[in-house]
């Protein structure tokens, strides 16, 4: 599936990020009738039976939706953590080579064998990367995208700056560019586009929709929250990560283990990384933009004209300066 058909049926090119124990089948659905691409993790399912019911639910409605209205729906997309801590990742594979499942996002590590698995029923495979060499590692696997993590994104982020990474990994990729970290707004969309990305990444921003699993202290948390609000840290699961900063307070933890590369021992109150992250919230520095909560039709539909506003401001300045 090349660009072309892949965002056909797109109203924004805009992914609705993969959230952990907040996406799910409501989110996904109301993206994709809404012309952004929408994905779940696999893992927000606690079993493989479980997230095959998902994947039914969201290919029915979306069907019948398209059958009712004659409009066709944005693609949606499954999140596998491909890596020998999930003993899950061949079961949930199979289901989504089942379902022909259109998008497949690998996190933790490209494997060609999983590639290779997801273009026999036709589907497209985006790995997320934070430096060149895992953007090496992934192409080799034969991805068909790459996920560029930088600076400010929501959950495990990387740390580089937006402009010099695209420009990097253009010189060495010809697929599909996503661009992830603190984009929220249509304007952001554009920036992205902007800077030779194909697609905005985006996940933040749809935890404070009315169809995202988040409860509202969570929202409202967001709502509050600035850019000075994030902490960028590994004690939490592990891997570095952008967190909201009041939760880790509302935890008890302390400056000193945020400073630490070695994971927290929540031990018995929090005892699997699932539970700390129902407590401790994962944000990025897009909060800045966030001021209010609303159903994603709504959203998108405020997106498009932020989008339309800015990319009819950028040819007012290209009109300027070609003189």
């Amino acid at each position: 599936m090349n660009k072309d058909q892949f965002t056909e049926n797109l109203s924004l090119p805009v992914v609705a990020a993969p959230m952990f124990l907040i996406s799910g089948p409501e989110l996904v659905i109301a993206a994709c009738k809404k012309g952004i691409v929408g994905t779940f993790p696999a893992l927000n399912q606690r079993t493989t039976e479980g997230f095959e019911e998902w994947v039914v639910q969201i290919k029915t409605e979306l069907e019948a939706w398209e059958k009712e209205t004659g409009k066709k729906a944005a693609p949606f997309g499954v999140n596998l953590i491909v890596h020998g801590t999930n003993p899950r990742v061949q079961a949930d594979l199979e289901i989504c080579a089942k379902h022909k499942v259109p998008l497949i996002i690998t996190s933790l590590g490209a494997i060609s064998m999983v590639v290779d698995a997801v273009h026999s029923y036709g589907g497209i495979v985006f790995h997320d990367v934070i430096k060149r060499r895992h953007a090496e590692k992934a192409i080799e696997a034969g991805v068909d995208g790459l996920i560029l993590v930088c600076a400010g994104a929501g959950g495990h982020a990387g740390t580089l700056h937006p402009v010099p990474f695209i420009n990097e990994i253009k010189q060495i990729f010809d697929g599909f560019i996503l661009l992830s970290g603190a984009l929220s707004t249509g304007q952001d969309v554009a920036s992205a586009m902007q800077m030779g990305a194909d697609l905005a990444y985006m996940g933040t921003r749809f935890i404070n929709t009315d169809e995202s699993k988040a409860n509202d202290e969570y929202r409202k948390m967001i709502e509050d929250s600035q850019t000075t609000d994030i902490t960028y840290t590994a004690a939490i699961s592990g891997v570095s990560a952008n967190f909201l900063s009041k939760s880790l307070d509302a935890a008890g933890v302390s400056e000193e283990q945020l400073k630490s590369t070695a994971k927290i021992d929540f031990g018995k109150e929090m005892d699997t990384e699932a539970k700390a992250w129902k407590t401790i919230w994962s944000a990025g520095q897009g909060v800045a933009s966030i001021d209010d909560s609303l159903p994603m039709s709504d959203l998108v539909d405020r997106m498009k004209v932020e989008f339309k506003d800015a990319i009819e401001h950028q040819q007012k300045v290209l009109e300027k300066y070609s003189k």
